[in-house]
């Protein structure tokens, strides 16, 4: 059985609810999630069922109240593989929830490889530089954590799941942590993970003023502009729209990359993205293994007779 951590209220949830239900598809293993409080927002997906821990000490985060309180639902399911979103509060307390089990977590997973029995968990080193496939070995539970991005959160499956609560066992003393204020991110003047159609651009813009070029695209498009880091290093664009490995993880519809070599500390932010069209003058840029439409040619005269081409499409011309 694959059981899979849903965070209330955080998008990664969904994308590791796809995680699962695709390794529970070829193991041909049920999948069930467990999470707390109600679960009635995960009614409405394929799942054999929803465990709904529930418990006044579970109000408000600490690393010993959930680690307590899943150990004693992986006590009960037995599930062979425990998945995470790759989320702050994961981070916190997964690692003392593996350890309570003698076992490691697996974290940061960008895929998940099932051509054999035992499945083949990946993820990456040194800021995207290396891919290391991990199996385990041993007795289960193993534990994962998903990355953002790395799975689409529409590849997940609707359908019906039974929500059934769980009494778990809790003590204030078992409490040893005192709950500070929630983390909050600073304020961001736009959120990328949340756009369908993302134009980027990369060192190959040249100079800051040439950026426009790029904004107008993007102004046809309906779509949001983004960056590479140099880009943003530079001060060209704002640091919250750049996107990699120390920027933010996207998964549009469609990732317009002009301008971008395709460095894998790049890659590792937008490879979530459902079409991805790269506009480059370096026929063996990178970016265009991963592209499914690539332009080779001046971004410089590209672009523009794109912008009018979409505007010409939309009538807006």
């Amino acid at each position: 059985m694959i059981l899979v951590f849903v965070e209330p209220q955080h998008r990664l949830s969904i994308e590791t609810i796809a995680a699962g239900q695709q390794l529970g598809a070829a193991l041909n293993a049920p999948v069930e999630a467990v999470t707390i409080g109600n679960g009635t927002d995960l009614a409405g997906y394929q799942l054999e069922a929803v465990s709904a821990i529930e418990h006044p000490l579970l109000g408000r985060y600490t690393p010993d109240g959930y680690a307590i309180a899943l150990e004693q639902v992986v006590r009960a399911k037995q599930p062979r593989f425990v998945l995470f979103p790759h989320t702050y509060t994961v981070r916190d307390f997964a690692p003392k929830l593996a350890t309570r089990f003698d076992r490691v977590l697996v974290s940061d997973v960008v895929a998940i490889r099932t051509d054999s029995s035992a499945p083949v968990f990946v993820r990456q080193l040194f800021q995207g530089k290396l891919n290391a496939d991990v199996q385990f070995s041993g007795v289960a539970p193993f534990f994962v954590s998903i990355q953002a991005g790395a799975f689409r959160a529409e590849q997940a499956q609707a359908g019906s799941a039974v929500i059934t609560p769980f009494n778990a066992t809790l003590e204030s003393s078992d409490i040893r942590t005192k709950a500070g204020e929630p983390f909050r991110e600073s304020a961001r003047v736009v959120d990328l993970t949340a756009a369908e159609i993302i134009v980027s651009v990369g060192r190959g813009i040249k100079e800051q003023e040439n950026i426009a070029m790029v904004q107008e695209l993007a102004d046809a498009l309906g779509a949001e502009i983004a960056a590479s880091r140099p880009i943003c290093d530079n001060g060209w664009l704002p640091m919250e729209r750049q996107v990699g490995s120390s920027g933010q993880t996207v998964s549009p519809k469609v990732y317009v990359a002009i301008g971008i070599s395709g460095a894998i500390q790049h890659l590792v932010g937008m490879k979530g993205a459902k079409t991805i069209v790269a506009i480059n003058r370096d026929p063996e840029a990178p970016i265009f293994e991963v592209a499914e439409y690539g332009i080779v040619g001046d971004l410089f005269e590209v672009v523009p007779a794109l912008t009018q081409a979409v505007k010409k499409a939309r009538g807006t011309l």
